[in-house]
């Protein structure tokens, strides 16, 4: 893509004259605006219930209070585990309004669920309920959407916004500058690209879109003219690298390396500190801290409604399998778990003969070991129902990758790369790759490779509203899958 960046940053410069220095208001105080907006979303939460408890004339009790109360501590929650309160500057206004209405879904799911076992002591109606939820869900996000305008307005007026350069002519530098110039929410005013490499021995894109050489730049953030500078150099250039950051040293500017780590497959990376040591994660899980808290908390509050309302028809089909033919009801089978660990995985039995995964021979279309019954069980997936008792231990979740038997996982992760990163999270009864079509045998190679691919983009991907999806997509099309057999 080619793209005239000096018109560019000169029509910025033009807009923003006079506005040199500015004044950075909210950035030297994020952490209060943490604060503000936490105050602002629990008082809107807690306003909003009154109003609907008064406007239908109820009294209020303790145990409605106790109900508040669990919102609020579950929408906390919520809230850091979507990170709802991080800086949304260099994002979407649809991105933030999505987290937020995911969050406020989620707290208010957890606080009916829980207020269901107090329904016996309860004086609101669903009326008052769902009036509460409507309005807080329309005023937490009108009053985002507003602050966001106002801040707009604040940057593009000049105030609390930074101007930036990047060094170095490379791909990822002329990206950054690309989003810099099309995000005009972020309050960060492109002033050019500086190099000191002739343009002979540049990309094409570069040709004539270069504003100065390295040593022009320092002396710009020399000058107070540059508040933001970011280094796009490969990694390769350590030596280059290092000097630019030693002259760099003696501005007040902030530095910013741009690292190639596109050429690198991240899953789910953030930055670790050991002592004083930075690190960057490249294999990891999504499901750490409060989004491990909240993973568990969907598991355990949706495996226990499953349990409680099939209860009787599982000891029918337990009843039957036993009936029908000879062996226990419940088959038992050594697979592969969080992080590559055996557990055991309950099933209701729907072969006449059962191995533990020793021998690798999966299911196939007319497979002579599948009873009559079995075939009526593994065809509408009612043979996976103990599997929430496997939840419930804490062995699997609801939505992961399924498992495999041990001897798959032998097999398959010598011949897929990446195989064995799907076991970074627990693995699930339904998954993103069983509800694309996905589900049964894998008699080939590209067949798993291409379950392992969606495997690692669920992983990529996660959030409880994605598990919702993922779980309304079995529910609807799960029952009647061509593959499954």
């Amino acid at each position: 893509m080619k793209f005239n960046l000096l018109q560019s940053q000169t029509l910025n410069s033009n807009t923003t004259s006079g506005n040199e220095k500015k004044s950075g208001i909210t950035g030297y105080y994020q952490s209060s605006f943490s604060t503000v907006y936490r105050l602002i979303d629990l008082s809107i939460i807690t306003v909003c219930f009154y109003a609907a408890v008064f406007y239908y004339g109820l009294t209020l009790t303790t145990t409605g209070l106790v109900l508040l109360f669990i919102n609020v501590v579950s929408f906390q929650l919520s809230a850091e585990a979507m990170d709802l309160y991080r800086s949304w500057r260099s994002s979407h206004t649809s991105a933030m309004l999505k987290n937020a209405a995911i969050t406020w879904i989620i707290s208010f799911a957890v606080t009916l669920t829980i207020g269901y076992f107090f329904s016996h002591s309860m004086t609101l109606a669903p009326g008052t309920v769902l009036l509460w939820f409507m309005l807080s869900a329309l005023l937490l996000m009108s009053w985002r959407m507003i602050m966001r305008q106002f801040l707009f307005t604040v940057r593009r007026s000049g105030l609390n916004s930074r101007s930036a350069i990047i060094i170095g002519a490379t791909q990822i530098g002329y990206d950054m500058a690309l989003q810099m110039m099309e995000n005009d929410q972020l309050g960060i005013h492109f002033k050019g690209i500086y190099e000191d490499r002739g343009e002979d021995r540049l990309s094409e894109n570069f040709h004539s879109q270069i504003q100065g050489n390295i040593d022009e730049a320092i002396e710009l953030a020399k000058n107070h003219k540059v508040d933001y500078i970011y280094i796009a150099l490969p990694t390769a250039a350590e030596e280059r690298i290092k000097a630019i950051l030693e002259k760099c040293s003696d501005t007040t500017a902030n530095v910013y390396l741009i690292p190639n780590f596109f050429m690198y497959s991240l899953l789910n990376s953030r930055w670790q500190s050991v002592g004083n040591v930075q690190a960057l994660s490249v294999y990891d899980t999504p499901f750490q801290g409060a989004n491990d808290v909240l993973k568990r908390i969907e598991d355990v509050v949706v495996s226990s409604l499953i349990l409680l309302l099939l209860a009787i028809p599982m000891l029918a089909i337990a009843a039957a399998v036993k009936l029908t033919s000879k062996g226990p009801a419940i088959f038992k089978q050594k697979r592969y778990g969080l992080d590559g660990k055996e557990i055991t995985v309950y099933k209701f039995r729907s072969m006449t003969t059962q191995d533990n995964g020793s021998v690798v021979k999966q299911a196939t279309k007319g497979d002579p070991r599948i009873t009559r019954l079995g075939a009526f069980l593994r065809k509408t997936s009612l043979d996976e129902l103990p599997q929430f008792i496997n939840v419930l231990q804490g062995r699997m979740s609801i939505v992961g990758p399924r498992p495999h038997a041990v001897a798959h996982n032998e097999q398959y992760r010598k011949l897929i790369t990446g195989y064995m990163l799907r076991h970074k999270v627990r693995p699930g009864i339904t998954g993103w790759a069983q509800v694309n079509g996905l589900r049964g045998e894998t008699e080939t190679v590209d067949k798993m490779a291409k379950r392992v691919e969606f495997d690692l983009d669920y992983m990529h991907r996660w959030s409880v509203l994605f598990d919702i999806k993922i779980i309304l997509k079995t529910v609807v099309g799960g029952f009647s899958d061509k593959n499954a057999y």
